[in-house]
C-alpha cells in the first residue's frame, strides 16, 4: 500500500481526512503549537481504515503527520499538557464557520470527552504518512 497523502481546504475535504484518521492515537507530547508560523501539528498512529476491508490482510496501522495551517489560537479541553506520555484518542475533526468568511473553528474531538478547538482563518490541512506500517492487533470498536 502506497503513503496516504491528502490536503482539506474545505468541509467536504476535512471529512475525508477525518474519516482516514478516526482512531488514530497519539500522546500529548506529540503536539506541536507554533504560534509564530500559526501552524498546530501532531504526530499520530492512525488506523489504515482505507485497508480494513480487505480478507487476506490483518489490520494495520501507521504513523502520520496532520498539520494545521492558519492557526490563530488554540484551546483544549480535558487534557493535562504536563502529561507528555498520556495517550489521546482522536473521534472525529469537525469545522464550525463564523459568519460569511472562511474563518471559523476546527474541532478535534477526543475520547474521554476531550477536545481541541482551532480557530483558523479558513481550512487548510495536511495529513501525510510519515513511517511504514504495522499490524494492529485488532480493529477499533465504538458502543
Amino acid at each position: 500500500m502506497t503513503d496516504l497523502k491528502l490536503v482539506a481546504l474545505d468541509d467536504e475535504d476535512l471529512a475525508i481526512i477525518s474519516a482516514h484518521m478516526q482512531d488514530s492515537v497519539f500522546k500529548v507530547g506529540d503536539i506541536d503549537w507554533s504560534p509564530r508560523e500559526a501552524q498546530f501539528a501532531l504526530a499520530a498512529n492512525r488506523f489504515v481504515w482505507e485497508g480494513a476491508g480487505r480478507k487476506r490482510r490483518g489490520f494495520e496501522r501507521r504513523r502520520a503527520a496532520l498539520v494545521f495551517k492558519r492557526v490563530l489560537a488554540v484551546r483544549s479541553l480535558g487534557i493535562d499538557r504536563g502529561k507528555r506520555d498520556e495517550v489521546l484518542s482522536l473521534l472525529a475533526l469537525r469545522f464550525e464557520k463564523k459568519g460569511e468568511g472562511p474563518d471559523g473553528t476546527v474541532e478535534l474531538t477526543l475520547s474521554g470527552n476531550a477536545s481541541i478547538a482551532l480557530d483558523v482563518e479558513c481550512i487548510e490541512i495536511q495529513l501525510a504518512d510519515i513511517g511504514g506500517a504495522w499490524e494492529a492487533a485488532s480493529k477499533p470498536r465504538h458502543p
